[in-house]
């Protein structure tokens, strides 16, 4: 049986697969100012949640930008294999 944290990351791949439905290109699948949100994010809440162990911001940073370069590579190869919707403003 899977624990937690490996229930959450393979949760988190089946979103990613899943998204790649939605994106039209590599661009928008790397998104970096939202990951810049993300990342930003993660260091709020490592702050918030445990304050007292020195340097949690930058090891869930780590983590979390590790995860991201790994799923992020990993759907670039999802999006050359997945049809894109159509989102109606691309002309015919």
């Amino acid at each position: 049986m899977l624990q937690l944290g490996e229930q959450l990351v393979a949760q988190r791949a089946r979103f990613v697969m899943d998204a790649t439905r939605f994106k039209r290109d590599a661009a928008e699948a790397a998104a970096p100012a939202r990951q810049a949100q993300v990342f930003e994010r993660v260091r709020g809440l490592a702050d918030r949640y445990d304050p007292g162990f020195p340097g949690l911001p930058d090891v869930m940073e780590a983590t979390w930008r590790a995860m991201v370069a790994a799923f992020g590579a990993h759907e670039q190869a999802l999006l050359a294999r997945t049809e894109p919707i159509d989102h109606g403003d691309t002309p015919p």
